[in-house]
């Protein structure tokens, strides 16, 4: 914080409101308006993208500089030397653990991977053509019903408990989503595999065989759970902590930013990318569709272009455009036809005037559609991958909320309906 004022005159009120002004580690100076409320005013901010709704630790985002920090850790550090679990400990707790605080915290999860048995039966309430975000948000937010000793989130260790039982159990839960999807029998998680490999085990594993999960495509879906773990205040993020902020439960808070993934601007992205490649089929169509892209009056866009935030390169788009290289070349598609097409539009996109302008950089979904398709995981299951990996930021965000000083939200409008009338009876209309 600083000391630091600013003022504020408004027509019709009799001299400046002191607004205070706080400063952060790194980023943009913030207007504290709190004060605006007791002289009758509200901010007016539509989408909240002026507007910081909570003080944090966690996650940085430059977006202008393309920069990503994890507890001041680069992402690409990150995705270079760490893994997802690691990252886990550092954004629940704060610093890299050493090597015996992760054995802990990898061990303690491993066993939590099972979920209850009677969750079985649960899913058999569910449509088998029932999308599999539908049934992870009825799932997630019914483990409650479950687990229901370790919902005081006023005790530090029901929050640990809560926080462990949703990392381990997401993948589980994620899984049998699918197997139940496709008639399949559910798998056990297998303890003794790290936790991408595990998450496959349970994908693609069947009970006649054991499961044999590459290295390579292994350490690719760690790298993608890895760059979704989380992204500061989003608009799921920010839901947790506003249903959080009621008191709920963490299952039901996790469950309502499943809820708010699921919408195609947030969470659906990159099942969008794909969609786009596959509809543009051949490299040679590319400049027809670029054209299309440009013009106001075509409602085409071209997916995977662009973030909200990030005004230059997604520091996450160039890990994941390695690690699709890297399974393409495991899986021996380095001639797919939709990797052709993706890099010849992010050569276009960095060297077309009409994207530089508009600083229309390829970003994370660009190319972890092409990943998981290559591992054979449909695309009704990508945003159910996504909300796996962003477990643990949701956690994050929600415990340094609950454990610190904390207000119910409660955003204000700007009322613009009838101003009071009176009742007219029916038999007068």
């Amino acid at each position: 914080m600083s000391d630091l004022k600013a003022t504020l005159t408004v027509d019709g009120i009799d001299g400046a409101i002191e607004l205070p002004v706080h400063e952060g580690t790194i980023g943009p100076r913030v207007v504290d308006v709190g004060a605006l409320t007791a002289n009758g005013m509200f901010t007016y901010d539509p989408g909240f993208v002026s507007t910081a709704a909570c003080e944090s630790q966690i996650t940085y985002i430059d977006g202008a500089k393309g920069v990503l920090l994890h507890r001041g850790y680069p992402i690409d550090q990150l995705a270079e030397h760490s893994d997802y679990l690691e990252t886990c400990y550092l954004l629940l707790y704060g610093e890299l653990p050493d090597k015996t605080q992760k054995e802990q915290f990898v061990r303690t999860v491993h066993n939590h991977t099972m979920v209850h048995e009677q969750i079985r039966t649960f899913y058999n309430g569910f449509r088998r053509d029932a999308h599999p975000m539908a049934i992870m948000c009825g799932v997630v937010g019914a483990l409650s019903a479950f687990y229901h000793d370790s919902l005081d989130i006023s005790d530090e260790h029901h929050r640990q408990v809560a926080a462990f039982r949703l990392i381990a159990k997401m993948p589980t839960l994620a899984a049998m989503s699918y197997k139940f999807s496709i008639g399949q029998p559910f798998m056990y998680p297998d303890n003794s595999m790290g936790y991408a490999e595990n998450f496959l085990h349970m994908m693609f594993g069947t009970p006649c065989e054991p499961s044999r999960i590459s290295p390579v495509l292994a350490k690719a879906m760690d790298r993608i759970f890895l760059l979704h773990a989380d992204h500061e205040q989003n608009a799921s993020t920010s839901t947790v902590r506003l249903a959080g902020s009621s008191g709920a439960n963490p299952f039901a808070c996790i469950a309502s930013g499943i809820a708010a993934l699921w919408g195609p601007s947030h969470g659906g992205a990159n099942e969008a990318v794909l969609n786009m490649l596959e509809e543009i089929g051949d490299v040679s169509r590319i400049d027809e569709f670029v054209a299309r892209a440009k013009d106001k009056n075509d409602p085409f866009r071209l997916m995977g272009f662009g973030h909200r935030v990030y005004k230059n390169f997604d520091p996450r788009a160039k890990v994941m455009k390695q690690a699709a290289d890297e399974v393409l070349a495991e899986l021996g598609m380095e001639n797919d036809p939709l990797l052709a097409i993706a890099k010849r539009l992010e050569e276009i996109a960095l060297s077309d005037e009409y994207f530089i302008e508009k600083k229309l950089y390829p970003n994370v979904d660009f190319y972890s559609g092409i990943i998981l398709k290559a591992l054979g995981i449909p695309t009704s299951m990508f945003t159910v991958i996504f909300a796996v990996g962003r477990t643990v930021g949701w956690i994050a965000h929600w415990n340094e909320m609950i454990s610190g000083s904390y207000r119910i939200g409660r955003p204000r409008q700007l009322y613009t309906g009838y101003a009071q009338r009176d009742y007219i009876p029916l038999d007068q209309r």
